[in-house]
């Protein structure tokens, strides 16, 4: 086998990939680019405690690397099921929030990952505090209150999602708190 034979195959594979690659990004941009027409009403949100800063302030370098981070109240001693489900409403809370205010931070964030990390977190005052720091700062902050059908009595705050933000902004607020 020459040696020109050896580096073909590397190179289509590559060459298809790049394509391949590229396709499903545009499609994917396309797709996010369509929620730029939806209004204020197609997101009702419950009234705010604490209300929000300037959502569309927080912008990501280049290549920066974004998260979500999701904070859930170990005191509850929710199953491992009660916690899935809250941490998927507080980050739907926070992606729905930040697709109107601040799309193109919601495409950086898809585009490197989508990464989200769950903290933990030991009372309804904890949660509290990070989510009051978290939006002073700017950053989309989300509490979820349970409706009380199953584990918990209804109105008990869960979970808090902060983000998607670049990495060092989140950590300002959630650096110390030790992965759930």
């Amino acid at each position: 086998m020459s040696k020109s034979s050896q580096l073909f195959l590397p190179i289509l594979i590559g060459s298809a990939s790049a394509v391949l690659g590229f396709y499903l990004g545009r499609q994917i941009i396309k797709d996010i680019d369509n929620h730029d027409d939806l209004t204020e009403d197609d997101f009702d949100e419950d009234a705010e405690a604490i209300p929000d800063g300037d959502l569309s302030a927080i912008t990501a370098g280049f290549m920066e690397p974004c998260k979500m981070v999701l904070i859930v109240r170990t005191d509850l001693k929710m199953s491992p099921g009660k916690i899935s489900a809250q941490c998927g409403h507080a980050t739907l809370a926070c992606y729905k929030a930040l697709v109107k205010k601040n799309p193109s931070l919601v495409r950086h964030w898809e585009r490197t990952g989508q990464a989200k990390i769950a903290l933990k977190a030991n009372s309804e005052d904890q949660l509290l505090e990070l989510e009051a720091i978290a939006k002073s700062l700017n950053l989309c902050a989300r509490s979820i209150e349970d409706a009380g059908l199953t584990e918990v009595e209804a109105g008990t705050r869960t979970v808090l999602a902060i983000g998607p933000a670049p990495v060092e902004k989140v950590n300002e607020v959630t650096g110390k708190l030790r992965l759930l």
